[in-house]
């Protein structure tokens, strides 16, 4: 790995990202020029207010939002893998993304069994956005509590798992005696949508974004060392301990806030390490952790653009684009290079 390759990954990584981007707000079920979209974006008066409605109080947070999710998702995954050590562990592998799905069916199926307040607050996006905050926090407590009296790792990934099978047992039984109505808007939050966030709901995932790829900047040490196992860790003064609670928090934040505001969003956090460390062909975190989170963003961003259907009044759920279109290129690239880098 040489810098110059370092650098032309980064350079062609911003050029993809700024022209998604510009593309994201561009297509859609309303076609928009682009020469039109750049001028809303400089500052300019439209020739067509409806076009700058449409980029500035829709397709520019959710652009945003894309960006955040698929680089927060990433940089989640990639610390996951990296502490655990395993090739399959993504960013929900602790039970994040199955306490926010708890919350919301408490809350979205709950309306249907309970009624009362329930079932206002649950036709409200706020409502949603509490629920899925309170659940993800609550797994996030219990991972941590079991984080500072466990020193095994794995004990810990497999506690994690089990909370995802509790939580998912749970949210069966409720759904099972919910109202079909209610049962159906639990399965279109679970699709996952960038959508729909206020600029209120972007600022406050911006808030907590800024916070997890902070804390998993300074853990970049950490993580290196890590690679080459705890005792390695130790011997060179990382204090294993906190460490692994300091990762584990900084991925249930980037983790949970993602969720809470975009839903549970599949493939990005598992796969775009293993893409990031091909192209690269380095596991240094020092150019790990900025360059899954430029990759993130990217596939994030041309997900996004995919499921819009341009020119096409339906939009597909960004979960089903995310695998469908994700999946086949990381097999491809797996069976070409015929070797994870790990």
């Amino acid at each position: 790995m040489s810098q110059k390759h370092i650098l032309r990954f980064f350079l062609l990584g911003g050029v993809l990202t700024l022209a998604f981007f510009v593309l994201n707000l561009s297509l859609g079920s309303v076609g928009i020029p682009l020469g039109e979209t750049l001028s809303i974006l400089g500052g300019a008066e439209s020739s067509n207010s409806s076009w700058e409605y449409i980029v500035l109080n829709y397709r520019l947070p959710k652009a945003l939002t894309a960006l955040m999710v698929g680089s927060g998702l990433a940089i989640a995954g990639l610390m996951m893998q990296t502490l655990f050590r395993n090739p399959l562990a993504g960013p929900f592998v602790l039970g994040i993304s199955s306490g926010a799905s708890l919350g919301v069916a408490l809350l979205v199926l709950g309306a249907g069994i309970f009624g009362g307040s329930l079932a206002t607050m649950a036709f409200k996006s706020w409502g949603i956005v509490a629920a899925a905050s309170l659940g993800s926090f609550l797994v996030l407590l219990a991972v941590l509590t079991v984080t500072t009296r466990i020193k095994d790792t794995m004990a810990i990934l497999i506690i994690g798992l089990m909370f995802g099978s509790l939580t998912a047992a749970v949210v069966a039984v409720m759904a099972f005696f919910s109202p079909a109505e209610d049962l159906q808007r639990y399965v279109f939050w679970s699709f996952g949508s960038l959508g729909g966030n206020s600029w209120g709901s972007v600022g406050v995932l911006g808030l907590c974004f800024a916070i997890g790829i902070v804390m998993s900047l300074f853990n970049i040490k950490a993580l290196n060392a890590l690679l080459l196992g705890p005792d390695y860790a130790q011997s060179i003064g990382v204090q294993l301990k906190r460490a692994t609670l300091w990762i584990i928090l900084a991925t249930c934040i980037l983790a949970g806030a993602i969720t809470a505001f975009a839903g549970p969003i599949a493939f990005i956090g598992l796969a775009v390490p293993h893409l990031t460390r091909l192209f690269l062909n380095t596991s240094d975190h020092r150019v790990l952790v900025p360059a899954v989170a430029l990759t993130g963003g990217i596939l994030m961003l041309i997900c996004d653009v995919i499921a819009q259907l341009p020119y096409s009044e339906f939009t597909l759920p960004i979960n089903a684009v995310t695998s469908l279109f994700g999946a086949p290129v990381v097999i491809w690239l797996l069976v070409r290079k015929r070797k994870l880098l790990f």
